[in-house]
């Protein structure tokens, strides 16, 4: 690598070296983890061996050596850009992860309503009584706030759904909530408005606690991005890399 980069001396990328330790320690990284001393094996002029000192990199290591390496070295330069290119598209990889994960998230939570729905209504529940219980579920959820309050709080649209405005762990707790609902209705044998609502209020209880003591208080989340928006992005972003796919094809 010392010669990959441009340096001619040892002394002088020991010194590159040194100072990536230094970044290593300072980011709170064990050193020993990322920069390994080893011995090697090197062939002198006369044909014979000689062992030298040496150290094993890890792909980390070698970022915070390009990042403190002179810049006014081409190598250095575009050592530099090339982890700065990677890092993007890392960063990209993982937002698109996290996106995906929340569409399916928000999927999930319809699908477990849906079911739930379709539950209740065998067992005296119309449509008016589930928007009801929903209500109560989420006001059980977010520590006091109905759905209109919370809708007004994270400034969603009157037209639009709270949980396309949630964080993904709030749609998660809201599904495991409904799934428990679900299940205990059936169980429990549980008929009619007041005992349905009654048990998803609890439910929704039982998942803040877990979640406050967890630190996490559901009401007091930021609202996350537009699910309609996001879902567009992601098609968008699907055909764009399938159009780049075929085009590559049709090349070769």
């Amino acid at each position: 690598m010392q010669e990959i980069l441009g340096y001619t001396e040892w002394r002088n990328f020991f010194k590159v070296i040194d100072k990536a330790k230094s970044a290593c320690e300072n980011a709170g990284l064990a050193v020993s983890d990322h920069f390994v001393e080893v011995n090697k094996m090197v062939r002198l002029g006369s044909g014979a061996e000689r062992e030298i000192d040496d150290i094993a990199l890890t792909r980390y290591a070698c970022y915070l050596i390009a990042q403190n390496g002179d810049s006014a070295k081409s190598e250095i330069a575009f050592a530099q850009t090339y982890f700065a290119v990677q890092t993007r598209k890392q960063e990209i990889i993982e937002q698109r992860l996290l996106d995906v994960d929340r569409v399916s998230a928000r999927d999930k939570l319809s699908k477990s309503e849906k079911k739930l729905s379709g539950i209740i209504y065998e067992r005296g529940v119309d449509d008016k009584g589930f928007a009801i219980i929903r209500s109560k579920g989420d006001q059980a959820l977010f520590g006091g706030y109905s759905t209109n309050e919370m809708k007004r709080k994270l400034m969603v649209p009157g037209s639009r759904p709270l949980a396309d405005f949630l964080p993904t762990l709030t749609i998660k707790a809201k599904d495991f909530a409904t799934e428990l609902t679900s299940h205990n209705v059936i169980e429990k044998d549980l008929t009619g408005e007041t005992q349905i609502s009654s048990e998803h209020v609890d439910n929704n209880r039982a998942v803040r606690k877990m979640l406050i003591e967890r630190g996490v208080k559901p009401e007091a989340l930021p609202p996350a991005d537009d699910l309609r928006k996001l879902q567009r992005k992601l098609e968008g972003d699907e055909k764009k890399l399938l159009n780049d796919v075929k085009k590559k094809k049709g090349q070769s």
